[in-house]
């Protein structure tokens, strides 16, 4: 996100320079080179040489790479909004150039709807770059006919009539006229310039906070994210689409969203700080903060919309809205998690939504409206900010469970201690969002016991225990630690090698976690990848391997693929296995990792646990295997379970997946 907004915000001063600064002419031939020039990156799909060393820090690698293939493609899109509408301007100076900008973001919301349902599943990745290489062709065709059409035509400056402009300027009419021409074409002051800033800066904040919270700390659905995005391009939407029968701000009215937005900050505050948010039904939590999101962001966009200029200040009215996102983006992105241990945007968020809000209120005084209401609102802003920020940092000292909050670039994670509801002692957790990634008693008498997702009538344990009744020693491999819970099984002549992406994940089990130090047998790390680390190392070195990589309920595709299958089965020995954790409430992986398997000559078996234990999770573990002794001794569990094939699936690759096909 960091990176196309930074684009946006090139994209959008490159128009604001080009318009400013070049002739018409100048305008067309310099634009047009530049369109050709960029031709030179299609089609758009990545090298194998750019794939990243598994221990390295991914955020520069995956900057660089956006940079080197969709650099200069979107550089030249996102000039397009602004470029376009400067253009218009100059050809029909009395249309409403503005509704362009809401056409646009109607067009990038059909898109963003379309493609996961309508694209992602039928088209592969590789097939994707040539169609949509096509059309970018098409499009650097037609804009380069746009600028050349736009310089045909002469730049009509809309200025207010002169007093000897004709023989009737003197009559009421004209000099009415003549006074609100001026005060459509006035140049933009220090105050509109500062507020634009402030208002598109809030709005990216928003967006990008909201989005973390309810992905994070609400529910962690597949495609949930794409809800906030959808409401934030809405509400541009509808305060840019200006018409006669509406205002300057669109659909936007402030003396009817203006007390609404203070009565959910109320109510979300409240919410927010007494712990509802993460434990009210899931159906009521999230249409809250959507209505919230939208009317915040009502709020900051169409304020914006009324503070627009005449467009001959278009272009830099686009680029202070650029700006203010990529402030927004680089907040949120870059220095929260390395300022923060937590998500606190949201929080800080709200607290400038009222600030700004007072202020706007303050300055621009609605219009009909009595100044009593005015100070009312103001009073009340003010005062729900000050609730805001004193109940933050309430929240902040007052944690007494919390033993860790830990951020960085892959989320949060935090441990936590509490009083056990299903034995008698406390026990401590450890949390990515709200997802837990297993727990452990801290009785000393009832810790070594294997809980949470990994009880002895799992699939992983099954299979675990059955190569160590067969071997003396056993190597296990295990991508995704969690808390280290599998490695208890060990014996001491059995050896452990843990692949985890997170360094922070080693350290926490290490330190706040029995299991690691408990187990007898020998265990080794490797921080990074664990599907690139394995693509350097020596082949059948395990008995077992574990994929146990998900991160809340997001599911990494790269690691539920054929490639990746056969590397796995490279790494395993000839009677080995591969243990797929594919437990999950919205996603059924289980038929495409069986798929997956007969595509490599390999047998898929489920275990789907549900203990009668109150201390273990239900679970559903894959075992792929060739090795039909395993094979006839999970099937005699009572937990096996028959995988449901499905005949619509189409097997995952690394240039194809379609999550639709497995939500439950």
């Amino acid at each position: 996100m960091v990176f196309f907004q930074m684009i946006l915000l090139l994209g959008y001063w490159y128009a604001d320079f080009v318009v400013r600064k070049l002739s018409k002419r100048a305008q067309a031939i310099f634009h047009s080179i530049v369109v050709v020039i960029s031709l030179i990156w299609l089609p758009i799909i990545a090298s194998d040489t750019w794939k990243p060393a598994a221990d390295t820090e991914p955020s520069t690698r995956i900057l660089l790479l956006l940079l080197v293939t969709v650099g200069l493609p979107y550089l030249l899109l996102s000039t397009t909004g602004p470029l376009v509408q400067a253009w218009f301007a100059r050809c029909y100076p009395n249309a409403k150039v503005y509704r362009l900008f809401a056409l646009s973001n109607f067009a990038s919301l059909i898109s963003l709807l379309a493609y996961p349902p309508l694209i992602e599943p039928h088209i592969d990745m590789h097939s994707q770059a040539w169609l949509w290489s096509g059309i970018y062709m098409v499009y650097a065709v037609l804009i380069v006919v746009s600028a050349w059409h736009s310089n045909r035509h002469e730049v009509v400056q809309e200025m207010p009539h002169s007093a000897n402009h004709d023989s009737v300027s003197n009559s009421h009419k004209d000099i009415a006229n003549s006074a609100h021409a001026a005060a459509e074409n006035k140049a933009p002051t220090k105050q509109d310039y500062t507020l634009w800033l402030l208002l598109a800066t809030l709005g990216s904040l928003l967006l990008l906070s909201f989005t973390n919270h309810i992905t994070q700390n609400i529910a962690s659905v597949p495609f949930l994210w794409i809800v906030p995005l959808v409401l934030y391009l809405v509400t541009f939407i509808l305060v840019f689409d200006v018409g006669s029968s509406r205002g300057k701000s669109g659909w936007y009215s402030r003396p009817l969203f203006m007390p609404v937005l203070f009565g959910l900050l109320l109510i979300t505050t409240y919410g927010m700080f007494d712990g509802y948010s993460s434990t009210m039904n899931i159906y009521l939590a999230l249409p809250l903060f959507c209505v919230l999101l939208f009317v915040a962001c009502m709020f900051c966009h169409g304020e914006l919309a009324a503070l627009r200029p005449s467009a001959q200040y278009i272009t830099q009215f686009y680029l202070c809205l650029s700006i203010g996102g990529a402030a927004g983006g680089l907040m949120v992105g870059l220095v929260a998690p390395v300022v923060f241990n937590s998500f606190v945007e949201l929080p800080l968020a709200l607290i400038s939504c009222g600030l700004l809000a007072s202020y706007v209120l303050w300055k621009a005084p609605t219009a009909g409206t009595s100044s009593q209401r005015n100070s009312s609102l103001i009073l009340l802003s003010l005062v729900l900010t000050a609730a805001m920020g004193w109940l933050l940092w309430k929240e902040s000292i007052s944690s007494e469970e919390t033993l860790l909050q830990h951020r960085d670039f892959y989320g949060t994670l935090r441990v936590s201690e509490s009083d056990n509801k299903m034995a008698p002692d406390s026990y401590r957790d450890l949390y990515h969002g709200v997802i837990s990634h297993g727990w452990e008693h801290t009785n000393e008498s009832l810790r070594s016991k294997p809980v949470s997702y990994f009880g002895p009538g799992t699939g992983i344990a099954r299979t675990i225990t059955y190569y160590q009744q067969e071997e003396p020693s056993i190597r296990v491999g295990i991508i995704g630690l969690g808390i280290g819970i599998l490695t208890s099984y060990g014996r001491e002549n059995d050896s452990f090698r843990i692949y985890e992406l997170v360094p922070a994940v080693i350290d926490i089990a290490k330190k706040y976690f029995w299991y690691l130090s408990g187990s007898k047998s020998k265990i080794d790390y490797f921080v990074g990848d664990g599907r690139l680390s394995l693509e350097r190392e020596p082949s059948n070195q395990f008995h077992m391997l574990s994929v146990d990589a998900f991160s809340s309920d997001s599911i990494p595709m790269h690691l539920i693929t054929v490639e990746a299958l056969r590397g796995y089965k490279r790494q395993i020995r000839e009677d080995g296995a591969i243990v797929y954790n594919v437990t999950n409430r919205l996603i059924n992986l289980a038929p495409m990792v069986k798929l997956i398997a007969e595509q490599e000559g390999m047998q898929a078996i489920l275990i789907a646990n549900r203990p009668s234990e109150q201390d273990l999770y239900r679970t559903d573990f894959v075992v792929v295997t060739n090795n039909q002794k395993l094979i006839a001794s999970l099937k005699t569990a009572q937990d096996y379970t028959v995988i449901e094939t499905n005949p619509k699936l189409k097997v995952w690759t690394d240039s194809y997946n379609n999550l639709f096909d497995v939500l439950r």
